[in-house]
């Protein structure tokens, strides 16, 4: 249990059974290697001699997006530690290893500090509408089913207590395809799309663009910063092509451009 004021320690646990609590008055100790924690809100304050009453005027964002990374990194304990020393200035809502293994690092209504410089559609402040999920990856191999298992329980329990829409689940590469190139293209977004997080093509439906079909602004309006073009295309392929990740869109792929523009 817990003392007034001090944040809790959780166990590596399935999301179901946390339960999401909002910080009002809280510090935040520094945590040691191997420590997974989650903050709470102490009845009592900092201190226990302090008095603690309830403003009702305050900000507490909800998140509308789900931005999935992928580590980079060798080992859930390495990842944590990132998040936890102070010189790194990157943190992340969620970690999911490798087996399965779900660590909740901040609550779903604190921004974090994942997401970086980037930019979606005319949002360029994507960390404060958006929940960041780092899945234990070092981008060159292909991600567990057990994984991917526990990041579906993760997005299905974000959907429902967020009412956060299809299209809003995204990849880090799609936000900043100039700098990240994360999840890899080894990530099934199919599959999740499959399960309502986020959109794919119909190949069913797949047509030759017609001649006054602009991919430009088709990437633009789907969310894509084409100021650096090449990126966005690069991004755009990772994610919808897999198979060739050149900077140039092929009649291919501008098919699945001009079906997911349609559909969007």
């Amino acid at each position: 249990m817990a003392k007034k004021g001090s944040i809790e320690q959780i166990v590596p646990i399935k999301i179901d059974t946390i339960i999401q609590k909002v910080i009002v008055h809280d510090t935040v100790p520094k945590l040691s290697l191997g420590e997974h924690k989650v903050w709470t809100l102490g009845k009592a304050g900092i201190h226990a001699n302090i008095r603690q009453e309830t403003a009702i005027h305050y900000d507490v964002r909800k998140p509308n997006y789900v931005i999935i990374h992928h580590t980079a990194q060798n080992s859930l304990d390495q990842t944590i530690r990132t998040f936890q020393v102070e010189h790194t200035k990157v943190s992340s809502h969620y970690v999911i290893s490798r087996n399965g293994v779900i660590v909740q690092m901040l609550n779903d209504y604190v921004r974090g500090w994942h997401a970086g410089l980037s930019k979606w559609g005319t949002i360029t402040d994507m960390n404060s509408i958006s929940i960041g999920i780092e899945l234990d990856n070092n981008g060159k191999e292909a991600f567990p089913d057990a994984q991917i298992e526990a990041l579906m329980v993760v997005l299905d329990t974000l959907k429902a207590n967020y009412g956060i829409p299809v299209a809003n689940f995204i990849g880090h590469a799609d936000i900043a395809p100039a700098r990240k190139n994360d999840p890899s293209v080894f990530f099934p977004w199919k599959k999740l799309a499959d399960r309502g997080f986020g959109i794919w093509y119909n190949p069913a439906e797949l047509v030759t663009a017609p001649e006054t079909f602009n991919p430009i602004d088709a990437l633009r309006i789907i969310g894509y910063d084409t100021r650096n073009l090449k990126a966005a295309i690069i991004a755009f392929k990772r994610k919808f092509v897999v198979n060739d990740v050149s900077p140039e869109l092929t009649i291919y792929d501008k098919s699945i451009l001009y079906n997911l523009y349609q559909n969007y």
